[in-house]
């Protein structure tokens, strides 16, 4: 079979080659690869930055935002032939830690985790696939174009799902949330908050086409200029940050409203020295009990949750939301995208 392979830590090692195709052990699935979304995570391990190969390989096949389709199935797996799937990027660590232990890998607590496509473990990235049951999410029929999606919709199910456990700590009766960033993260994040009843304001560099009409399309506001201007203007009650830039990620922390729940799901490059006064950032967050938080990864619970989000949104806003797809053996310039205002590139498999 064809697959997206890379050395992991050598730049310019992505290529498409032929790989053996997948086996199936006991109480895996064999999948058909349709899609496979890009993200910044592979663009890093393309560009030499980051990831780890399975042990004892040179190279690795890249990717961990799915979609396939189910060849075969184990009985009693409570999949079969035909079933549309996502594989779940990370396994817990074999040790396991308390949290592992428990299902709540993404909070794996000692660093021993793998993941499909960064570390340790094969990817999605190739024309088939196997994943064990447990560790793959069937999707509605309907998804059949957008269920790439779902992998960057658990990251937002999970700080949503992060954000309203924190509400339960005192009475709160959130009704506004800013959004910065009007890439996947943060247009599937407002398409969350949009989906709770609440006012959404979305924040990006980018004035008119197709992010601000997607922002204005979910009955949300799209707004250009500094997040700290934004947040003085529409008072939120939740942020979510979603560029990394540690610019934006500090005017989020400096949102100054009681009660703020304000969460981190963009990375950020160190050493960047953005002179912040310490003493005031730390005296505002401590008299308006403002929580700040950082949150990244996923649980098969949040893959259920993002898929129901998928299956209650509509289709064509999220076909909307990919602006350019390839064919396999063109996979090599998504990871060179320049500057054509992509919102997401899809590789179809």
């Amino acid at each position: 079979m064809r697959a997206l392979t890379v050395v992991p830590l050598q730049a310019k090692s992505v290529r498409i080659e032929e790989v053996p195709d997948p086996v199936p052990g006991p109480g895996e699935l064999l999948v058909d690869g349709i899609s496979l979304g890009i993200c910044g995570t592979d663009r890093e391990i393309a560009g030499g930055s980051y990831g780890w190969a399975p042990p004892g390989r040179e190279r690795m096949v890249l990717g961990h935002e799915s979609l396939g389709r189910v060849r075969t199935a184990p009985d009693g797996s409570g999949f079969a032939p035909g079933d549309l799937v996502v594989g779940i990027v990370r396994r817990p660590d074999p040790v396991p830690c308390g949290a592992c232990a428990r299902g709540e890998f993404d909070m794996c607590r000692n660093g021993m985790y793998v993941e499909r496509g960064i570390k340790e473990i094969d990817g999605y990235g190739s024309t088939a696939w196997s994943v064990r049951a447990d560790y793959a999410v069937k999707l509605d029929a309907s998804l059949e174009k957008v269920g790439v999606l779902l992998e960057p919709t658990t990251v937002v199910a999970k700080a949503w799902d992060q954000i309203e456990k924190i509400n339960t700590r005192a009475w709160f009766d959130p009704r506004t949330v800013l959004v910065t960033g009007a890439g996947p993260i943060g247009l599937l994040a407002a398409l969350l908050g949009a989906q709770r009843g609440l006012d959404v304001h979305v924040l990006d560099r980018v004035t008119g086409g197709v992010k601000q009409q997607l922002v204005e399309d979910l009955g949300a506001t799209f707004h250009t200029g500094t997040a700290g201007a934004v947040a003085v203007q529409v008072t939120p009650d939740i942020v979510i940050e979603a560029t990394g830039a540690p610019a934006v990620a500090l005017q989020a922390m400096e949102v100054d409203n009681p009660g703020v729940i304000i969460c981190l799901t963009g990375v950020s490059s160190p050493g960047v020295d953005t002179g912040v006064d310490v003493g005031e950032l730390n005296r505002n967050i401590v008299l308006d009990n403002a929580v700040v938080f950082g949150s990244v990864n996923a649980n098969r619970h949040h893959y259920e949750q993002g898929a129901e989000a998928l299956a209650k949104a509509d289709k064509s806003w999220l076909e909307r939301l990919i602006t350019r797809r390839l064919p396999l053996e063109r996979a090599i310039e998504a990871f060179d995208p320049g500057d054509r205002g992509d919102i997401k590139i899809v590789i179809d498999l």
